[in-house]
């Protein structure tokens, strides 16, 4: 921030965090801010979480619900890259949500991975480093599993055990990010079930984590939290 922040506008430890009296603390880091302080934060402020994936860890999920109603502050979660988020929501309050599976595609040098995943590498020009629950990717995947995390927390009857992330290396997609977010719901009378499938495709910079369009979408979250009454629990935005 050196330049570009004044000092007086730099905060050196969230110890002091409650001398400046925020409305809303926005956390833009990484996972490991969330595990670490999300629950602290609460206790002055309201929660906007960029990245989801934190919330894979049941400890902490758990430590921000009840700061959440203790405190009387809401945890706002972003979408992110997650489009239709609405849309699955409703589905799924209705109980028309059977399966939910997210693929994230984009080149090799996008990804910043962790643990096993770490020495994983592309076998050839399109490669599935992972596909399983959402809940498994995101300790592995913590800065591109994020999509999945707010996917699953858009589908709470299946959550991060249920949804299905998909992880791919494609050497093709040097400037992009693909998304695909299918779903389907139970068969009906016809024993023909519902089911759509979206395709984003997003524009990145050559090794970057987050795509072009995801900033703007994050800006309207940000937006959306300041008109939003403050109430406990986790909302995603």
């Amino acid at each position: 921030m050196a330049g570009s922040v004044p000092p007086a506008l730099q905060l050196q430890s969230l110890d002091a965090l409650e001398e400046r009296h925020p409305d809303l603390v926005v956390e833009v880091a990484h996972p490991k801010i969330i595990h670490e302080s999300g629950a602290q934060i609460l206790r002055h402020a309201d929660l906007l979480v960029g990245s989801p994936s934190a919330l894979a860890e049941q400890t902490t999920e758990q430590q921000l619900l009840e700061a959440s109603s203790h405190w009387g502050h809401a945890v706002f979660v972003a979408r992110g890259a997650l489009w239709g988020a609405e849309d699955i929501s409703r589905l799924d309050a209705a109980g028309g949500l059977q399966s939910l599976r997210v693929t994230m595609a984009t080149h090799p040098d996008g990804f910043r991975l962790e643990g096993a995943l770490a020495a994983a590498s592309s076998t050839g020009p399109r490669t599935v480093l992972y596909e399983g629950p959402v809940r498994g990717l995101c300790p592995l995947a913590p800065r591109n599993s994020n999509t999945m995390a707010a996917a699953a927390l858009a589908a709470p009857s299946l959550g991060f055990d249920s949804v299905i992330g998909v992880l791919v290396a494609d050497h093709s997609l040097t400037d992009m990010h693909v998304v695909d977010v299918e779903l389907r719901g139970p068969p009906g009378t016809t024993g023909q079930s519902f089911a759509v499938h979206t395709h984003r495709e997003n524009p990145a910079q050559p090794g970057a984590v987050t795509g072009s369009a995801t900033f703007s979408a994050f800006w309207l979250s940000l937006l959306g939290c300041c008109q939003l009454p403050s109430r406990p629990g986790i909302q995603l935005r």
